[in-house]
């Protein structure tokens, strides 16, 4: 029986073929939830302690207070109070046994709970690594979706239920991060943010000296000594001890003095004219599809036009007169024409979709890629989705699924991929040939991003839940369709869930005829 593939994926997350591997980084969902229940818990355990060190204080505050009204009336008159043989028994009484009592209380670690609850559950806490890869992400995001630093850091985002902001130290530790990445371009952009918001007004721990060393850096490892010269003055106005800062201004006057030596026995040439007037951009990948890609992320660059346009249809199917769709067919719509994209509508319901996650929960897994050298599947730091395969024997809800793929694309599922592979030849391992197409449910809605882009064609596709879309990976003669090259591109807002099935060659030889022509 074949199988569904889940993937599960949130907000500052890709999910990209193997073709887009190096390009971003994977949050899922499932282990985020778990993260915010484990914050969850340590509130209510903190809450708890401070409970217990509030009556600790409160007993100990009555103490002081009794004794203090004491003290203060036997001090007046010593004699004539220890004159009384109770106030005497009662002095030698607390000073023998009620003192000690109190520094009893005033020792108990009241602690204990919350810290073992602590040491718990830190082995779920992510690292210093997971929090560079979730800074790389909102980066990414950034940059694919154009927003500026001003935009994120107020949190002003389409479709947010639960508006957040970056502090000036939230900033400032992106731009660290970018900083020992060797990225100047968003440690220059986040520096300035967190500067800017200090100058605002924000009271912070995070002081401007230490924002402006880094940003002077950044600004010179990109080519600005003018403002880099400005930046460490200003440093230097703040801390004029600062090291560092001293050294690099004497380094920066000594480039400005060769510089102007240099301009003055040569004229400027054109490589320099284009040094001056460059554009800072962030640092870009080998990938030559990189540009497109985003653009069609924002939803620009398409390359439908009218008249194309005009030949894309929506309609009743019944999958080639299918009998179980002749009296109720489904709802199909054109998405793309070349390569042919369609989307089914309403072809899986609210029900069906959560028997199908809370299957997929708890086997979900991390995803792997295919390494460019050795070609052998692996998983990497920067895609950490997760995603479980469902066989149809282990639900009728799946089984259902899968015959109702089979019915409407004609093609026949039992040959596709049963289990995942972990080898760089498991389509040979299956014996059933290369992927001939794929079909994609969509399991819910994007508040913003998360397209699943087409760069060779110029075409998007987005997610909206209950719909499945479809479309061939290789040409009726077997040969590969390299325009159905696609990549999922990041959940801006809010989650997304997807489930894939690949078909496969094997058993498709009478339900897709070859033709005469490659390319057919």
């Amino acid at each position: 029986m074949a199988s569904v593939k889940v993937w599960c994926i949130l907000v500052l997350s890709f999910l990209l073929p193997h073709s887009y591997a190096h390009m971003d980084f994977f949050t899922s969902i499932g282990h985020m939830t778990d993260l915010i229940n484990t914050e969850k818990d340590l509130v209510t355990s903190l809450k708890d302690y401070i409970k217990a060190e509030e009556s600790k204080l409160e007993q100990i505050k009555k103490w002081a207070e009794k004794l203090d009204q004491l003290t203060d009336t036997a001090t007046k008159d010593p004699e004539g109070f220890l004159g009384h043989p109770v106030n005497a028994f009662k002095l030698m009484k607390r000073l023998n046994t009620e003192w000690g009592e109190l520094e009893n209380l005033v020792l108990k670690d009241m602690s204990d709970g919350f810290i073992s609850n602590m040491t718990i559950q830190r082995q779920y806490f992510p690292n210093d690594e997971d929090q560079a890869g979730a800074a790389k992400a909102l980066l990414r995001l950034q940059d694919t979706y154009n927003l500026d630093t001003d935009t994120l850091s107020r949190g002003n985002l389409p479709g947010v239920k639960h508006k957040s902001f970056l502090t000036a130290e939230d900033c400032f530790e992106l731009g660290k991060i970018a900083y020992t990445e060797a990225d100047y371009y968003h440690t220059e952009l986040w520096m300035e943010q967190a500067l800017k918001q200090l100058d605002d007004g924000e009271v912070s721990t995070v002081d401007r000296v230490s924002i402006l060393d880094y940003l002077s850096y950044a600004v010179y490892q990109q080519g600005d000594l003018d403002k880099a010269m400005m930046l460490t003055k200003r440093l230097l106005e703040l801390d004029p001890e600062h090291q560092r800062a001293n050294g690099n201004l004497k380094y920066f006057e000594y480039i400005m003095s060769k510089e102007k030596e240099a301009n003055k026995s040569t004229t400027k040439t054109d490589s320099q004219t284009d040094k001056e007037t460059k554009k800072k951009e962030p640092n870009k990948d080998y990938l030559p599809e990189r540009q497109k890609y985003e653009m069609l992320c924002r939803g620009e660059g398409l390359r439908m036009t009218p008249r194309r346009q005009k030949k894309l249809f929506c309609r009743y199917y019944n999958g080639n007169q299918n009998p179980k769709y002749v009296l109720g067919p489904v709802k199909q719509e054109d998405e793309w024409d070349k390569p042919r994209i369609v989307r089914f509508l309403e072809i899986i319901s609210d029900e069906e979709i959560e028997t199908v996650k809370e299957l997929a929960k708890p086997r979900l897994r991390r995803a792997t890629i295919s390494n460019p050298i050795t070609g052998v599947l692996e998983t990497a730091h920067y895609r950490i989705s997760k995603s479980a395969w469902l066989s149809g024997y282990e639900s009728p809800v799946v089984s259902r699924i899968n015959l109702r793929i089979q019915d409407l694309t004609g093609l026949d599922v039992s040959t596709a991929e049963e289990l995942q592979k972990d080898e760089p030849d498991a389509f040979k391992e299956l014996g059933t040939g290369n992927r001939i197409a794929t079909w994609l449910f969509y399991m819910s809605d994007v508040s913003a991003g998360g397209a699943t882009v087409f760069p060779e064609v110029g075409a998007s596709v987005w997610p909206k839940k209950g719909t499945a879309v479809f479309w061939y990976n290789l040409f009726p003669s077997g040969e590969g369709d390299y325009s159905t090259r696609h990549a999922a591109c990041p959940v801006l807002v809010g989650n997304k869930w997807v489930s894939n099935k690949w078909i496969h060659e094997r058993g498709q030889e009478f339900r897709r005829r070859c033709t005469l022509s490659e390319l057919e």
